[in-house]
């Protein structure tokens, strides 16, 4: 079974020093900290010369069409070109060498840590719009059977280094690593940008990362849920995270485990939907009853919000090892009830696939509470795939 574990993602600066020692290749590039001086910061990059890639390096999905990237930027240009990032409200940036290519040539690879090991899935095709090549993507499972031959010929990444990117995932804790995209030519493997996320649990156990490392999801200015959701979180032994993506956003998430958090969003990516993705977090470690039913409040309040036409929330998870589904499913149903009316007057439907212990009392309460509400979209058990439930639920939002 997949255990439930507070996840937080890596600076991409960070990502990518660990993935280039791992591959025994060479990494120029800088972190940014935008509150520092500038000057003395970039004062390397700017005597080495050339053109530069700047990019906000705090864990933001689809920077690129954010306009949270900048290309091709001038030595001279760099402070200038910091600044106007800076005034979009972020704090880090990763500052590279610009690597030139054609976009065909580019490649996506990533790894992911579930419950029966790692998974690998990678693609001819990859970049900026990745979502939009889903077809395209293979998935593999790594493990003693694996034929790191025919995978390199594949994925255009020689064996040893397909080898030693899986031994840095594991060494290093990772729970998810994605390359999107990378180089692969005669002048060797080229990383232009990587994601990662941990358990943050082993910073007791690694050097290679600390939580210094982490970046949060947003730039914006804190709402008042993520803040209530903050606090709750600093003061419990369990992990709630909340990020606001799109306050206007159709699609909304109540996900528990860190895992469940990356699939789903990346699913939600995948299928074309993530410009309506409202938000990201999540709930594990085995929050209590009231621990939840405060983190729900807060999602719902954002949920009714949102100026969306159409809203559906999906609760999910993966099968919890220690999580109780049917107490956390308890706080749940109570804020559900509280705002039921104003759910039912929106339209919203609700999208429910969960397992782990006392799944059976906990999803057949969810289902009756829903149900009663006209809220009822459709209510799993683990034996539906997540992501099966998750387009199922996807297509509430195309439905007229």
């Amino acid at each position: 079974m997949m255990v439930d574990m507070p996840r937080q993602k890596l600076s991409e600066y960070r990502a990518k020093t660990i993935i280039s020692k791992a591959l025994e290749l060479p990494y120029k590039g800088w972190s940014v900290d935008i509150e520092a001086p500038l000057p003395a910061q970039l004062q390397s990059a700017i005597e080495a010369g050339g053109t530069f890639a700047l990019k906000v390096d705090q864990g933001v999905k689809g920077r690129f069409n954010q306009g949270l990237v900048a290309l091709n930027v001038k030595a001279a240009d760099l402070v200038e070109a910091a600044e106007q990032l800076k005034s979009k409200g972020y704090q880090w940036l990763i500052v590279e060498p610009m690597a030139e290519h054609a976009p065909g040539d580019e490649r996506y690879i990533s790894f992911m840590s579930d419950r029966l090991g790692v998974m690998l899935q990678f693609s001819a095709s990859g970049g900026v719009d990745i979502e939009k090549q889903a077809s395209s993507l293979q998935q593999v499972r790594v493990n003693d059977a694996t034929d790191w031959e025919q995978l390199a010929q594949k994925t255009a990444i020689n064996s040893r280094q397909l080898q030693q990117l899986t031994q840095a995932f594991l060494d290093n804790y990772f729970a998810f690593m994605e390359i999107n995209p990378y180089l692969a030519s005669e002048n060797g493997l080229q990383i232009l940008d990587s994601a990662v996320e941990v358990d943050d649990a082993a910073a007791f156990f690694v050097d290679s990362w600390q939580i210094d490392d982490f970046r949060s999801h947003s730039g914006h200015d804190q709402t008042p849920e993520e803040a209530v959701v903050k606090e709750l979180d600093d003061n419990s032994p369990a992990s709630l995270k909340l990020s606001v993506l799109e306050p206007n956003g159709s699609i909304f998430l109540l996900l528990s485990g860190g895992g469940a958090s990356v699939v789903v969003a990346d699913e939600v990516y995948n299928q074309g939907y993530g410009k309506q993705l409202a938000n990201y977090g999540e709930y594990s470690g085995n929050p209590n009853a009231e621990e939840t039913y405060i983190y729900t409040k807060q999602l719902l309040q954002l949920l009714l919000k949102s100026q969306a036409s159409r809203k559906v929330l999906f609760i999910g998870g993966a099968v919890a090892n220690f999580t109780d589904v049917n107490k956390t499913f308890a706080g749940v149903i109570k804020a559900i009830d509280e705002v039921a009316d104003k759910l039912q007057a929106a339209g919203v439907k609700i999208f429910v696939r969960r397992g782990g212990p006392n799944q059976e009392a906990g999803l057949a309460n969810m289902e009756v509470a829903l149900a009663k509400h006209g809220l009822l979209g459709a209510v799993h058990d683990p034996d539906v795939p997540l992501t099966d439930a998750v387009k199922e639920a996807l297509q509430e939002v195309d439905h007229e």
